[in-house]
């Protein structure tokens, strides 16, 4: 299964990244219900797109407590 992160919107397209640092171009029509950005994205062999839910929290909570280091907050 391939994950994709939801790295910003443009226009109509999400662009995602992947872990080879490759980004595709999505239009939001197709993303899942409640992808944003830095949501993170599986896509199954089926080549169906569903939200992880507990990855995107996961790297959130990465991200804040980077945050927080970094700006001593």
């Amino acid at each position: 299964m391939k994950q994709l992160i939801i790295d910003r919107f443009e226009g109509k397209y999400a662009l995602c990244e992947d872990a080879d640092q490759r980004y595709f171009a999505i239009e939001q029509a197709e993303l899942p219900s409640g992808a944003a950005e830095g949501s993170v994205l599986e896509i199954t062999n089926e080549g169906e797109l569903r939200l992880n839910q507990e990855e995107t929290q996961r790297r959130r909570e990465r991200i804040a407590e980077k945050q927080r280091r970094a700006f001593g907050r």
